[in-house]
This record gives C-alpha cells, sequence and structure tokens, in this order.
C-alpha cells in the first residue's frame, strides 16, 4: 500500500475505468489527487470510504455516488462519457460474504454433477 501516489493523471485515458481497491487507510494514497478530483468517485460505501480513503481524503475528491446507487437505478447521472471513473472500494464484511456464497455455491453446483456423471458410469 503506497504513501504516496503511484497513478497519476497524465497516465490515465479519459473514460477509463478504475478499481481502486488496495488503500484502505486515511494515511494511504495510491491514485494522485489531480486524478481523484476529476474523476466520477464512486464508492462501496460513502461513510466509511470519508473515514478510511486515503485517496479520498487526502485529495479532497467528491463522491459522486455509492455502488449500490449505481446498480439500483438510483443515479445515472454521476458521469459521462469523457469522465475517468474511479471505484473506490474500502472493503465490507457483505462483499467478503457475497463472495464467499457464490464460490460455494459454484462448488455445490459443480460436485453435484460431478457426481451424477459418477453414477451414470455405474
Amino acid at each position: 500500500m503506497a504513501t504516496n501516489p503511484i497513478l497519476l493523471k497524465k497516465w490515465v485515458k479519459k473514460g477509463a475505468v478504475i478499481a481502486a481497491v488496495g488503500s484502505f487507510r486515511s494515511d494511504r494514497q495510491e491514485i494522485g489527487d489531480e486524478l481523484m478530483r476529476s474523476s466520477a468517485v464512486i464508492v462501496d460505501s460513502r461513510e466509511a470510504a470519508l473515514k478510511e480513503a486515503g485517496d479520498i481524503i487526502r485529495s479532497k475528491a467528491e463522491i459522486r455516488a455509492e455502488l449500490g446507487e449505481v446498480f439500483s437505478g438510483k443515479r445515472t447521472d454521476f458521469v459521462n462519457d469523457e469522465e475517468t471513473v474511479v471505484f473506490k472500494s474500502v472493503g465490507m464484511a457483505l462483499e467478503d460474504v457475497i463472495s464467499a456464497k457464490l464460490v460455494y455455491d459454484k462448488f455445490v453446483a459443480e460436485k453435484s454433477l460431478a457426481d451424477d456423471d459418477a453414477m451414470r458410469l455405474v
């Protein structure tokens, strides 16, 4: 986790999407101030990002929307085609639980298919 920016605006094309998930402490920053302030910033949790995301806190970037607002369709006006989008995730326990459930469900489905195939050979 970088304490100083390692991704600068001059390296990023307009309209790019950046998923920033590494830095989750207020004293860390991976994305440069200019890039953060000129981008449409989306977060998993506004409350958590304002406490934990050094990329946002140190750059004083505006949060345009939470991810849930975007997926639910409540926010559709937060970005234009020319803007860079930064999704800043500080991590939430719910995201971990959902990921684990998806992996578990896939394992169970694949195991069930494998058991069915084995039974056909008998």
